[in-house]
């Protein structure tokens, strides 16, 4: 153990300035036997630090390394376990405990009797030595302040210094004179016992020497016992001294330990100070509510604008108090239980006083909103709501107020307003509706012929021929085909076009007024009732009476709020309970003009198309965008049942069997309809319908021309099909309709082929007996006989064509033509004014067939030298002077 001492002392501790007191062979209790050393060191600098070494042998090589430090002053408790057994175990308590085995019974005593030392020398505390044997204490010595070395090499001396210290190292003089001893001793390392010899000689030279220099200086040892007499006595009374200045200090730590506690209590009760004082700010500067307040609130006058802004202001305070985030506990305090009762009982005074005074605000600006509608009676305008509605926005913040405080009452506000606006809204938009209705029609009395009243009279006056068609129902079938002749001569063109230009207007005049009105209503509600106007949101009812009988079932019970999905729906449904009468009444509106005249569908569907987009682009689910969309599908409706009638007309037409057909009615009013349609459509939004009714018409119309050329008995089938294409082509020409180039190609061809059929038709009849015979002389050409042998054909040789064509002289030729030329003038009609263009046609057809029947003459007859008795040129002045002559 002392060559282990040693070499720790030497390899580890030297160098850093500590030396090595107690060495204990150790091993973690309970674990695999891992042995490490435990050594109590001191450092050699002041101020000295005591320490608690563990070392541990390294795995790599045989040397020791240093793993861990505890300082001494950090140890609690020793425990050895057992105080009368010999038992190698004890504990160590730093900061946790570490349980040790040590190597010997012997070891473990002598570790913890250093450690015992070093306590009681250098640490002020005292550690606890627990199961540590009384007589093994008592037996320690007491170490004074002689016994332990000061200067630059200090260590535990005294009658225990084997103990305590068993090593002593050299210090560098001992070693240099050793070295020079052994320098002037050769023989020193090969004969040690002779060097051990000499130097025992020496050693006891020296002590003689020492004795008579001591028994020399025997005086000045006595004169120093004395010196050293005299200062234990010193030092005794500085001990005494100590003492009493021990018991003094103890006295004024006693009493500074008193302040210290008195000071800590001190402390304590400021803080507590503090801290009760932030509450009671916080709840006196957060729930507080100044007197002015208190007084706006019971008294303020709710009806100037300075009344309003006190009242605004002294609730929006009086809602700070009532929602302040109180701490944990204020709402168990009297106080604060008693303000908020306060504050309660204020917000309902206020409430009731605000809804109170606002349901009178509603009833008075009903009554004086009623006053003005007498000047609007006669004028195609809607009162304006926008003083009503400034006036009421000086209490949007105050019903803010109260939707978040009160919302049975703010329901009941909302509901009051709908219900006296609604009926105000009725009134006046009634009373619009009859101004425009009068202005439709002229004068009361031609507006109770359309039904204004209540009156289910028919329609008489001015209507359109489709509309009398529909309304005819009975009669026998002579009187029904008369009743749609004159129909058919009268066409909706005979309407005056200032009164559709008159009814046009009224219809924009009625929609330019509703929509700034439903616009600014829906925009003063959500500003007054604080809702929120979100943009398009899907799912919304676009049907007016679910609406309307859904929101007057949502609000029977006043005082919950309206199960609806956003405040959206909220502001959508009063929109639908205050203009509850609009979508009937245009409806009416639109029945009216319909009545009136069929084709103002076609106005309406454009503006209404015109309005309906509008809304759509502000809010497409709003109230207005859903109530004009609804509408647009009534006249949506209206106009397809005006395509409809037109078609049922032209399939139910008759003409007449004793006069020419001409231009037939339902073509002449396609023509009229379609030149409207395109001034009304142009630029529209709504083309698209447009184009479809324009297919529809025109197959209508194709196949019942051909319907009434096929029946036609007095008119040829070909002139009537001519005339009528004729006619549509020049129609379609003219409006240059896109959708419709197809069928504007079709009428071309149709009057082409049949035009040509006409001609050929017609030119068979002056050259009859020619006809037949050229047509003989052709089919025997294609039965195979070659033509320069026809003439040996007894029924076609050269005697009887000299005979056919002497009945057929220039005189001739020229009635014919000229009874050709009548015959065409009484087929055709003067509006088409085809006459001419008929008969030059026929002219070139002519001349075409006398130059087949020359050639035919040239190639059947070559060398008889048979000509026609007329020439090219004879003809052209026959068809010349004849169309003169006319």
């Amino acid at each position: 153990m002392t060559a282990i001492k040693h070499a720790l002392q030497r390899d580890i501790f030297t160098p850093n300035d500590e030396r090595l007191l107690s060495i204990v062979n150790v091993c973690k209790a309970g674990k695999k036997k891992k042995n490490c050393f435990l050594c109590a060191t001191v450092t050699t600098e002041r101020p000295v630090q005591v320490k608690v070494v563990k070392v541990k042998k390294s795995d790599k090589g045989d040397f020791y390394k240093r793993q861990i430090a505890w300082a001494l002053r950090d140890l609690a408790v020793v425990d050895a376990k057992d105080a009368i057994k010999e038992n190698p175990e004890f504990d160590l308590h730093f900061e946790k405990i570490y349980k040790w085995v040590a190597s010997s019974t012997a070891e473990k005593n002598a570790f913890i009797s250093c450690i015992w030392k070093l306590n009681q020398r250098y640490l002020r505390k005292k550690i606890d030595f627990v199961h540590v044997s009384s007589q093994l204490l008592e037996e320690l010595p007491k170490v004074t302040e002689e016994s332990v070395p000061s200067g630059e090499n200090q260590s535990v001396t005294g009658g225990d210094e084997e103990a305590v210290d068993e090593y002593q190292e050299l210090n560098a003089r001992e070693e240099q004179d050793i070295e020079i001893m052994m320098e002037g001793c050769e023989y020193a390392i090969s004969n040690a016992e002779a060097f051990a010899e000499r130097l025992s000689r020496e050693l006891q030279v020296l002590d003689g020497a020492n004795i008579q220099s001591i028994m020399a200086s025997e005086k000045q040892v006595n004169i120093l016992m004395k010196l050293l007499d005299e200062a234990l006595k010193e030092v005794d009374q500085i001990e005494l001294k100590l003492s009493s200045y021990e018991e003094m200090l103890q006295s004024v730590k006693e009493q500074m330990d008193q302040i210290s506690e008195s000071n800590h209590l001190i402390h304590l009760s400021n803080t507590n100070n503090v801290k009760l004082l932030s509450e009671i700010e916080f709840l006196v500067n957060h729930m507080d509510l100044a007197k002015g307040h208190i007084k706006a609130l019971q008294e303020g006058d709710l009806a100037s604008s300075r009344g309003i802004e006190a009242c605004t202001n002294a609730a929006d305070a009086l809602l700070q108090c009532m929602n302040v985030a109180l701490r944990p506990g204020h709402d168990m305090l009297l106080a604060v239980k008693q303000q908020q009762q306060r504050f309660s009982d204020l917000r309902e005074h206020f409430a009731r006083r605000l809804a109170s005074h606002l349901n009178n605000v509603f009833v008075q600006q009903g009554h004086d909103q009623s006053s003005t509608l007498a000047q609007h009676s006669v004028e195609l305008t809607l009162p304006n709501h926008h003083p009503f509605h400034r006036d009421l926005l000086r209490y949007a913040k105050l019903m803010e107020w109260l939707k978040s405080t009160d919302y049975g009452k703010y329901e009941g506000l909302t509901k009051n307003y709908m219900d006296y606006l609604s009926r105000l809204y009725e009134r006046e938009i009634k009373d619009f509706f009859e101004v425009a209705k009068i202005k439709m029609t002229g004068t009361t009395k031609e507006s109770k012929k359309f039904g204004l009243h209540g009156s289910s009279g028919k329609l008489t006056g001015s209507t359109s021929s489709l509309n009398k068609l529909s309304v005819q129902s009975s009669g026998n079938r002579r009187s029904q085909s008369s009743s749609l002749l004159d129909m058919g001569n009268m066409s909706a063109s005979d309407l005056d076009v200032a009164d559709r230009t008159k009814f046009d207007k009224i219809f924009e005049q009625v929609l330019s007024e509703l929509e700034p009105l439903c616009l600014a209503e829906q925009d003063f509600i959500s500003k007054f009732f604080k809702l929120q106007q979100h943009q398009s949101m899907p799912g919304t009812m676009t049907e007016a009476e679910d609406l309307d009988g859904g929101t007057s079932s949502r609000q029977h019970n006043a005082g919950t709020p309206l199960p609806v999905s956003s405040e959206k729906d909220m502001i959508r449904q009063m929109m639908i309970k205050i203009f509850r009468c609009i979508e009937p009444e245009l409806n009416n509106l639109i029945a009216l003009g319909d009545k009136i005249d069929s084709f103002n569908s076609l106005y309406m569907l454009v503006k209404m198309s015109h309005h309906v987009w509008t809304a759509q682009n502000v809010d497409p689910a709003s109230f207005l965008s859903t109530t004009l969309g609804n509408v647009l599908v009534t006249v949506k409706r209206n106009f397809d049942k005006c395509i409809s009638n037109q078609i049922r007309q032209m399939e139910e037409v008759k003409i007449s069997k004793k006069s020419k057909v001409g231009i037939l009615p339902f073509v002449a009013e396609f023509e009229e309809f379609a030149g409207l349609a395109e001034s009304i459509f142009k630029n529209a939004e709504r083309r698209g319908d447009l184009d479809k009714a324009y297919t529809k018409l025109i197959r209508g119309v194709f196949v019942n021309v051909e319907k009434v050329a096929n029946e036609s008995q007095k008119t040829p089938r070909d002139v009537v099909m001519m005339e009528n294409f004729h006619h549509i082509f020049a129609t379609l020409s003219r409006l240059k309709i896109s959708c419709l180039e197809a069928e504007k190609k079709e009428a071309k061809q149709k009057y082409t082929d049949h035009l040509q059929s006409y001609v050929i038709y017609s030119l068979g009849q002056p050259l009859e007996k020619l006809n037949h015979f050229f047509e003989g002389v052709e089919a025997r050409v294609a039965q195979g006989i070659r033509e320069e042998e026809v003439s040996y054909q007894l029924a076609f040789n050269k005697q009887e064509l000299r005979k056919v064509i002497k009945e057929y002289p220039g005189k001739e030729v020229k009635k014919g033509l000229d009874n050709l030329y009548k015959k065409v003038d009484k087929h055709l009609c003067e509006e088409e004014n085809l006459l001419q263009v008929v008969w030059h046609s026929m002219q070139d057809e002519f001349i075409r067939q006398y130059k087949h029947f020359e050639g035919l003459i040239a190639r059947c007859y070559p060398g008889s030298g048979v000509t026609m008795e007329f020439t090219i040129q004879d003809i052209l002045d026959y068809c010349s002077s004849i169309a003169q002559s006319h």
